[in-house]
């Protein structure tokens, strides 16, 4: 075999084309027409998005004590219920506090009982000197002198009195310490995290620490999916999600979407909102942090004529109705055109083979989920064949 054969050889082929030919070549035979059935059913139009499962409901339990974590007796996953104990801190220094407390109540009520002791006698001197004054017996300077001191030893006794209640207050706050040594579970739920080991030291003077993390109900959950600033006003509460995980491959989960937040979150690659989608984890499959690939149906057809994408960008170059010795429609470019915007304008055509006969036919175009897309025409039925591509046999001569 000659050179030149064996590269006429290699240039013949069987090549598909679903949209504008290559002008130029030539068909050995009629291109054969490849085509798809219009179906009836559901179109459903969807926003992809990223996101992050979250318990609906999560509390954050810390110290509002400073001391030594002596016991712990949750640990992660473990159930807790209301009221459990969760960890103990070493008491010791809380009862110092509690008898240094209770001396200094004591020592404020010994002080009033001291003032009140001067005060009665105060009393007593002021009745007399009262008395005597009634009588004219003592001047007025006398009279004088024995209230002021009665009233300013009346006074002490309030100052002190009001020492003792702050003593008291000192105690029963250090009493409260003690009991907040013992830790408890304030909600009924799962331990998700652990920040603390027996011996360390936590400090509540500026901030209360962190101990332990509760998930209320991991039964149900939040997704959290950042979806695009182009796709957002398609969002809206309501809507069905559906979402995978990396942990379980090919298996499906759903949700609702549940509130489309406001607050944009601008990164380097463009700006997002959140969506927060209440999700069911009855089966406690999902877990807190996983990262799913998420679907929300943002518009529904159900029972709509639908067609194959690609038979709505198809067009037939003219040299395939010489080759089906047929003749091209007079509007074929200004068909062309209108496959090209045909997501914009609304309508479009499609193809299909009448009586041997390439035919356009006009649709009316509706959603999309990316392979079919809706289509309404009084001139499609179920079953009706439309063309998708070509099938052709090429030679270079011509070229």
């Amino acid at each position: 075999m000659t050179r030149h054969a064996v590269a006429g050889g290699l240039a013949a082929g069987l090549v598909v084309l679903s949209g504008n030919a290559v002008h130029g070549w030539r068909w050995n035979t009629p291109p054969a027409i490849r085509s798809e059935p219009v179906t009836l059913g559901a179109v459903v139009r969807s926003v992809e998005a990223e996101g992050t499962l979250k318990a609906r409901e999560t509390v954050l339990v810390g110290s509002q004590v400073s001391g030594t974590i002596a016991e712990l007796d949750a640990d992660f996953n473990s159930v807790v219920h209301r009221g459990q104990v969760l960890a103990r801190l070493d008491p010791s220094l809380v009862r110092s506090e509690i008898q240094q407390a209770r001396a200094a109540l004591a020592q404020a009520q010994a002080g009033v009982d001291q003032a009140s002791v001067a005060r009665d006698d105060a009393k007593y001197q002021f009745d007399q000197a009262r008395a005597l004054r009634a009588k004219d017996d003592i001047p007025q300077s006398d009279f004088d002198s024995a209230d002021s001191a009665y009233k300013l030893a009346d006074a002490n006794v309030r100052t002190l009195e009001a020492q003792v209640k702050l003593a008291q207050s000192q105690v029963e706050e250090a009493d409260v310490d003690l009991q907040n040594t013992v830790i408890h579970a304030p909600v009924d739920g799962v331990v998700v995290a652990r920040d603390v080991e027996v011996g360390q030291t936590v400090a509540s003077r500026l901030q209360a620490p962190t101990l332990f993390e509760i998930a209320a109900d991991l039964s149900r959950m939040q997704l959290i999916a950042g979806v695009d600033e182009s796709d957002i006003g398609l969002v809206q509460p309501g809507q069905r999600a559906r979402f995978t995980v990396g942990a379980y491959p090919g298996e499906q989960f759903g949700g609702t979407v549940f509130q489309v937040r406001l607050g944009p979150d601008a990164s380097d690659g463009g700006v997002e909102y959140s969506v927060v989608i209440d999700v069911d984890n009855s089966a406690l499959k999902l877990r807190p942090g996983m990262t799913p690939t998420v679907s929300i149906d943002v518009a529904r057809r159900d029972g709509v004529l639908r067609v194959p994408e690609a038979a709505l960008r198809f067009v037939p170059p003219r040299e395939a109705f010489e080759q089906l010795h047929d003749r091209p429609p007079d509007n074929l470019d200004v068909i062309a055109r209108a496959e090209k915007h045909v997501s914009e304008a609304g309508r479009g055509y499609v193809w299909v083979v009448d009586g041997g006969h390439l035919r356009p036919v006009p649709v009316a175009v509706g959603i999309s989920d990316g392979v079919r897309t809706e289509v309404s025409s009084g001139a499609l039925r179920p079953g009706n064949e439309v063309v998708t591509g070509l099938a052709l046999r090429l030679s270079s001569a011509g070229l």
